[in-house]
Parts: structure tokens; C-alpha cells; sequence
């Protein structure tokens, strides 16, 4: 054949793989037998191989066999992924609906079951995928493309005639049960440590660096959602995902009123351990997509969508001991050290007992037989003891007087019992853990052993000296080596560059999660204007109570606390931020902003800063209640639906007269 010949030949078999590929993976309907498959295959790849400038994205050898990464890269989600708000009960989710069908009254819903599985946004341009992430922490994903190329049920081409320039589809990767029982009958045979349940194996697989690793795992993937879908409704939305090509899952419905809904819940309870796959739950969402985005969001979640979680597995086990955990603050956990027992997939032998009145209340003693369950399936706890079994020998259990590890005599607070001293070198490996925590400053290479090392060998007695480690002290510590320890040095030089949010959230404050750090540092740009604030200074920001500002206060108040951030900054940590994280005013608390078009001076990341720095909100999608929408040119649907609800429009120079009215008269009113 000549050249002309050879190219008609090669799209001929790519059109023909493909073909089968989709009707194998997506629709379970085999076309060709496996002997043709595997023949066409070899012969479409060996003209590729013969002319290599031929090879497309879309080719079905293209899914397997890059080379290893070295790591992956975090990318910004286009439009956040969030998570969904979880209910546990037909009341709960009763309450659910009755908010939506106040903001927006009566509605119908598609209910989905919910995966067991990895969420991942997959970025498609001109029908072509370009891109895939995990969901991370919602705003930042990994970049995971190479590894999602090679699930089979993944289209590389969308199957429609005329795809839009950029198209962002949302869905779920797992592994069914049955290559998850392969998996680890493989691992076993080689000696290695097992997967826990098929949705450990499905995020452990999607990691890997080496693309053919996943490949010979057969992971699988429904698609969902459409974050701008071209149809009308989320129905529709599955219709329009199937016909370009996506394994939906076919289980779902549309339910007209609440009691339709319960019944799909009800009937999956029972009918979900018949599948292939794990499900634990049910998604329900609002059908009709513009009262979706009338919805809108909340600080993490969706309004228009809620999970259905149902009840988690119970067994019944023994207690073999009760120990007792110290943590970061200080205070001490009780945990019940079981007969290891297998609940939701996953083989537990410890269980939490939350403190001292719960073990009070429940009067559970080693030797008792106890109900184990996983709350919201993921940390297991003791939820009732046995006592018709309790041995006759049984005496109840003391909390202790003193600290298990310092011996220093504990203080009771509220319903907490802590350890006092700072220097408690439990306290000071949970405080280095935290430091060091991908949520912190994400230093790669400290783990729970490295971290035990340092502090028993006492070469490390603050979160400061971690930055005084040579090369030849952390080469000599078990496991480490040259290489190890160089990644850790580098790691650690890093870590000095993260945001001031970051390292106020990293010392380990009482009360200062992720979130309260960044609203903390947008007042507070430096940590000794955080040190020199009172507590009524503290109290006074909005989100901000008043035993969180005392905290935060009693922290900064402890010489040896004033002497770790004065190291720290010795050793060139960020403990102050830029001017872009100062709130300069509050003139627009409480008021919702919307950003649509080209504006004459500002970009809209500016303009958005701008808003945040005097205490607004910017959100990307306008509903009843948006207070105002800022449009430039060529704004688009944003500003016809703000036309439709009333929301007051503004100019860029309008926005500036506002903000300036404000700033001079005090902020605006809150919001009806």
C-alpha cells in the first residue's frame, strides 16, 4: 500500500477501535471479538509507529504506556468542584427541601445514586480531552490527565458532530468490586500490603506516577454533571453526557415530589448491595438548572444538591484495651483498642470514645462486647456496649489523673481533659504533624516516624528547629539516606514561602481551622498584629465568638508561644501577609457581588479583590440574592438574569462611587 492508502487504512481502524472501545466499556454491548479487537489494534499501531506524525490524542493506543511522571502538578479548578452538604435522615432531608421550596418554591428532582469513588473534572476542547483533575480541596486539583486517558470508559473524542470550543465534564472513577477482589488477590500473591476497600484502591491507583499501572487496573467512570450544561435541565444534562459518549449511570430518576424521592431512597437501601459497584447514598439535585443557579452556593457546598447518606455498617467486636491519645492541643482521647472486625469494607481495630463523659455514659471497660460503627463511614466510634456479655471479673475504667506520656497532672476543661505542658513531647510530635500536614505548609518527607525520631532524640523541641536541620543530622536518622534527606531540606526551604493564612493555620491554634485563618489574616496581617490585638479586637470580626478570641489571645500570651514566632521569622518563615490579604474596610459586609463582561480598567480578579479587601462577597452566579451585579461589555446572560430578578447594575465607575459613598458615611446596610 502507499502512503495515501496507509492513512485511509489508519483512520479507518481508529474509527473502528474507538467504535468498539465505546461499545465495550460504555454501553457493556461488545462488538468485536477479542482476537479481531487485539489484531486491529497491532495493525493500527504499527502504522503509527511507521508514521509517528500521524499519531492523534484520540487514538485508542494513546491511552496507555507514557512514562512514569516525576509528580503531578496542582492546577485551579476553572469553576470550583465542590463537595455536596451530606443528610442522614428522611427528616433531615425533608428540611432540605422545604428551604429550597422557600427560595424558589416547588420543584422536581433527579435523584442519582452516589459512587464510591474519586471525584474528577475532565476539561474537553473541541470535543478533544486536554485535561483531567482530582477534586482536591475544591479550588485546587491534580493534574491526572496521563493516568485518566487510560480508563477505557473515559472518551478521548466526544461522539458529537459539533462540540463546543471548551466543554467541562464532571463524574466519578471506581473500581467494581470484582477487579478490586483481583487486585488484591494479586497484591497478596506478591507479598504486599492490601487496598482496605475498593475506594482506597480507586485514589491510591489514580496517584501513581506510572500510567501502565493504571491502566492494568481497569478503573471505570460515570459522568454526572455539566457545570454549564447547554441543556435545561439535570435530566436532560444525562441525556445530553450519553450521547456524547459517557457511561451515565443508568440508575436514577425523576422524582416529582418528595414522597417518589424516599422511595428511590428507600428502594436502593436494599437493592445497592446487588450491584457491581459501591454506592453509599443517594444524590439528590434540583432538576431544572436555572433554579440551580438561583440556589447557588454556600461557603462549601451547593444549595440545589444534598447526599442522602445511608445509615453505616454496625458489627459487633470486643474491647481488648483502652488507651488513651494526646493531641496537638493537649487533649486527651480515649480510644478503644478492638478485635479487629470488618465494617464498610475496611478491617478496624480502634475506635474512638471521644472523652471522658461518653466513656461515663456509655460505661464501656476493656473486655466488654461492644457496636462499632463508622460515623459519617469514615471514623469508627463505640456506640452502645453489650452488658448482658460484660465478664464477671469487669471493673469500670479510670480516666487518668496525669498525662500518659509527660506524667504532668491534667486539667479538666468543659467536657475536654488536656495536658498542660507544652513541652509534652506527645504534644510536640501531634504540633510537628500539624505543621508539617498538606492543610499547613505541606513539608513532603516527615512523617509520623521521622517526626518520633527528631522529638524522642530531642533534637527537635519547637516547630522552629525543624529549620535548623543539616544534612548529615537528618541522613543518619533510620530510613532516610542522602536523597531523602536533601527532598526534606528542600521541602522545608519551601515551606518558607507559604502564605501567612497557612502558617497561622499550621501553629495549631485552639479554634483557627483553615477557614477562620484566612478570615484572621484578612484583619490581622502579621502575626504580631494578631499578638497585639485584645479580645475584644478579635471578637469584634464578624464569624469571630468570643471563646475563639480568647483562644487565639491566651495562645499569643505564652512566652514560650512569643519565642517560637520570633524564631520562626528568625528562620524567614511568612508570618505576616501581603497588603492584598488586609481587609482595609468592612463598607461592604454582608453585600453579594456578581462580575460579568469586560470592564473598561480592571480585569475581574481585580475587581474581585477589590470587593474582598472592603469586607463584599464575589460570586459567579446571580440569583435573588445578589445585592449587586458589576457589568462590562459583552455581559451577557449574567446581566439578562439580573434584568429578570430586579438586582440593582453597576458600572465599574459606579462601583467606585459606592465603595467611596461608603467609605465616607460607614458600611452599608445588611442585606433583607
Amino acid at each position: 500500500m502507499g502512503r495515501e492508502q496507509d492513512h485511509e487504512r489508519l483512520v479507518q481502524l481508529r474509527e473502528i477501535l474507538n467504535r468498539a472501545s465505546y461499545r465495550y466499556y460504555v454501553l457493556d454491548d461488545p462488538e468485536l471479538p477479542d482476537s479481531v479487537y487485539d489484531q486491529y489494534y497491532r495493525e493500527l499501531q504499527a502504522l503509527e509507529a511507521r508514521y509517528p506524525a500521524w499519531i492523534t490524542p484520540d487514538s485508542v493506543t494513546q491511552r496507555v504506556g507514557a512514562e512514569p511522571l516525576q509528580e503531578f502538578q496542582t492546577v485551579r479548578h476553572r469553576i470550583p468542584l465542590y463537595s455536596l452538604d451530606n443528610v442522614f435522615t428522611l427528616e433531615e432531608l425533608s428540611q432540605w427541601e422545604k428551604r429550597v421550596n422557600k427560595l424558589v418554591g416547588e420543584v422536581e428532582f433527579v435523584c442519582e445514586l452516589k459512587i464510591d469513588g474519586l471525584a474528577l473534572a475532565l476539561t474537553y476542547e473541541k470535543g478533544l480531552l486536554t485535561r483531567g483533575l482530582t477534586r482536591g480541596d475544591g479550588h485546587l486539583g491534580e493534574d491526572i490527565t496521563t493516568n485518566i486517558r487510560t480508563i477505557r470508559s473515559v472518551p478521548l473524542q466526544l461522539q458529537i458532530p459539533e462540540p463546543s470550543e471548551l466543554l467541562e465534564v464532571r463524574g466519578e472513577a471506581f473500581i467494581p468490586f470484582q477487579e478490586f477482589d483481583r487486585i488484591n488477590s494479586e497484591r497478596a500473591e506478591q507479598g504486599e500490603k492490601l487496598f482496605a476497600n475498593p475506594r482506597n484502591a480507586c485514589a491510591g491507583t489514580l496517584r501513581q506516577l506510572d500510567p501502565r499501572v493504571v491502566s492494568a487496573r481497569h478503573l471505570n467512570f460515570f459522568a454526572y454533571s455539566l457545570p454549564n450544561s447547554p441543556a435545561l435541565t439535570q435530566d436532560q444534562t444525562l441525556a445530553f453526557l450519553k450521547s456524547c459518549g459517557f457511561r451515565v449511570n443508568p440508575h436514577w430518576a425523576l422524582c416529582r415530589n418528595r414522597k417518589e424521592v424516599q422511595d428511590f431512597i428507600e428502594y436502593w437501601l436494599t437493592a445497592r448491595h446487588q450491584l457491581p459497584y459501591g454506592t453509599d447514598g443517594v444524590v439528590i439535585k434540583v432538576n431544572d438548572l436555572h433554579l440551580q443557579e438561583e440556589l447557588g452556593f454556600n461557603a462549601k457546598a451547593p444549595r440545589w444538591a444534598v447526599a442522602y447518606k445511608y445509615p453505616p455498617e454496625e458489627a459487633v467486636t470486643t474491647v481488648q484495651d483502652i488507651t488513651i491519645q494526646v493531641g496537638r492541643t493537649g487533649a486527651l482521647t480515649p480510644v478503644a483498642e478492638l478485635q479487629p472486625v470488618l465494617l464498610a469494607g475496611t478491617t478496624v481495630a480502634r475506635a474512638t470514645l471521644h472523652n471522658q463523659d461518653r466513656i461515663t455514659e456509655l460505661d464501656v471497660r476493656p473486655g466488654d462486647s461492644v457496636i462499632v460503627r463508622k460515623a459519617g463511614e469514615i471514623i469508627p466510634e463505640v456506640v452502645k456496649v453489650l452488658q448482658e456479655l460484660r465478664p464477671s471479673i469487669s471493673q469500670p475504667y479510670s480516666f487518668p489523673t496525669v498525662c500518659p506520656v509527660c506524667h504532668t497532672p491534667v486539667v479538666r476543661e468543659d467536657i475536654l481533659v488536656r495536658c498542660p505542658n507544652h513541652r509534652c513531647p506527645q504534644v510536640l510530635k501531634a504540633s510537628v504533624a500539624h505543621w508539617c500536614s498538606r492543610a499547613a505548609l505541606d513539608i513532603q518527607g516527615i512523617g509520623e516516624k521521622l517526626i518520633a525520631q527528631l522529638v524522642d532524640t530531642g533534637r527537635v523541641h519547637s516547630l522552629a528547629d525543624l529549620y535548623t536541620l543539616t544534612l548529615d543530622e537528618l541522613s543518619a536518622y533510620e530510613r532516610m539516606g542522602t536523597k531523602s534527606a536533601q527532598n526534606v531540606l528542600a521541602s522545608l526551604a519551601h515551606s518558607k514561602t507559604k502564605p501567612w493564612p497557612k502558617v497561622l493555620f499550621g501553629l495549631g491554634i485552639r479554634h483557627v481551622g483553615q477557614t477562620m485563618a484566612v478570615l484572621l489574616s484578612k484583619v490581622f496581617p502579621s502575626a504580631q498584629a494578631l499578638a497585639q490585638a485584645s479580645i475584644q479586637d478579635i471578637s469584634a470580626i464578624y464569624g469571630v465568638g468570643a471563646e475563639i478570641a480568647q483562644s487565639i489571645h491566651h495562645w499569643f500570651e505564652d512566652p514560650t508561644h512569643q519565642q517560637l514566632i520570633q524564631a520562626l521569622e528568625a528562620h524567614g518563615v511568612q508570618i505576616r501577609g501581603t497588603d492584598g490579604q488586609t481587609l482595609l474596610s468592612e463598607s461592604l459586609l454582608g453585600q453579594t457581588f456578581v462580575i460579568t463582561g469586560t470592564l473598561p480598567t480592571r480585569s475581574r480578579e481585580e475587581c474581585t479583590a477589590l470587593i474582598e479587601r472592603h469586607g463584599g462577597k464575589a460570586t459567579s452566579s446571580v440569583s435573588k440574592k445578589t445585592n449587586f451585579v458589576v457589568a462590562g461589555e459583552k455581559a451577557g446572560s449574567k446581566l439578562t438574569r439580573a434584568l429578570e430578578l430586579g438586582v440593582k447594575v453597576l458600572s465599574e465607575d459606579e462601583l467606585l462611587a459606592l465603595l467611596q459613598a461608603k467609605l465616607s458615611q460607614g458600611k452599608l446596610p445588611e442585606p433583607e
